[in-house]
């Protein structure tokens, strides 16, 4: 009985050493923090002019400091996530609001989500057309409705009741987008063998996958939410609803772990849960944010063959930006009010 409670306490001794690094990485490190993304893809420098390099930096630097305005203060993430979403949604820098692509029919159809990581409440809408800022939409489906996602028709009625701008679609258009579409529709209607076709929707077409506007934040109560909006994908067609207003897929915040933000395919996203999935490996394997997001992205994402990449802030306030693409437009601040804004993977 002596030897087997000298093994027991031996044992205990052991694993309670073993989880003295885990506890350590639970520093607060951050009082507060925001990240956000503009979309992910083949974005190199060589294709970016120094103007459109600048335009697009000084738009996610004006979101940022809006959203980390807001959490200085003292408001809270949910605040900081809908107006530095709202500040991209209304730029046609961006695919979401203004920025949106077109469908196959010429139409702009536009999808958000929203998550509260205190109460894992959740809010979506998917395939609207003419809602202005899309991710108030999902916000007011979160705090006004009994449901978590509505759609099409509904989406915008409901939009309307609630008070929300309600915009003709001819608001939506930019001269360039629609331009992306034409190209497309005209290379379709191209004679090209099988490898030809697959070869120019490779090279020509992926980055129209990838356009999506994102933020997390975690505020000085503790609480992290995290938002996304989109316009989907150029060239969709049947109402293709893809990953950004899925919870757990796009969007997913979790005040025990993190709060992540997607963009990129967004079947393959779906696929693999990524939001959810850098949570649950958190969770239950003890992995810290940066350890699961590269999982996640670097390897299981990779190897089912899908692209893009996600923005995160965990519950001490580490953020981490993780891609398998040539560049994300991307930008964070921590509670110092240190600012980093980047595009290209580095």
């Amino acid at each position: 009985m002596k030897r087997f409670s000298i093994v027991v306490a031996v044992l205990f001794s052991f694993y309670a050493c073993k989880e003295t690094p885990q506890k350590e990485e639970q520093k607060q490190v951050n009082e507060f923090a925001i990240v956000i993304h503009g979309g992910a893809g083949t974005i190199l420098k060589k294709n970016m002019t120094p103007e459109k390099e600048a335009a697009y930096k000084a738009k996610l630097e004006e979101s940022i400091k809006k959203g980390y305005e807001i959490l200085q203060n003292g408001g809270t993430s949910m605040q900081a996530v809908e107006e530095a979403i709202h500040i991209m949604e209304d730029s046609p820098l961006f695919n979401a609001g203004k920025g949106a692509v077109f469908t196959h029919d010429e139409a702009n159809e536009m999808d958000a989500s929203i998550m509260d990581g205190k109460t894992l409440n959740a809010g979506a809408i998917a395939g609207v057309k003419d809602v202005r800022n899309p991710i108030s939409a999902a916000k007011l489906v979160m705090t006004n409705s009994p449901h978590v996602m509505l759609a099409g028709a509904g989406a915008s009625q409901f939009a309307k009741e609630q008070g929300l701008e309600i915009v003709d679609p001819s608001y939506f258009y930019t001269k360039r987008r629609f331009k992306s579409l034409q190209r497309i529709k005209d290379k379709e209607k191209t004679e090209l063998d099988h490898d030809e076709k697959q070869s120019f929707y490779d090279e020509d077409i992926k980055d129209s996958k990838f356009g999506t506007v994102g933020c997390v934040a975690l505020d000085k109560y503790g609480n992290i939410v995290a938002g996304t909006s989109t316009g989907g994908m150029t060239n969709k067609r049947w109402n293709r609803i893809g990953d950004a207003p899925i919870i757990g897929a796009g969007t997913y915040a979790n005040n025990a772990t993190c709060g992540v933000s997607s963009t990129g395919w967004g079947e393959y996203f779906i696929r693999a849960m990524v939001a959810h999935d850098i949570s649950a490996l958190m969770d239950y394997k003890g992995m810290s944010l940066k350890e699961a997001a590269q999982e996640v992205i670097q390897n299981k994402l990779t190897k089912l063959g899908g692209t893009g990449g996600i923005i995160a802030v965990d519950r001490n306030g580490n953020m981490v930006f993780e891609f398998n693409t040539a560049g994300m437009y991307r930008a964070s601040m921590n509670s110092k009010g240190d600012m980093e804004i980047k595009i290209y993977k580095e």
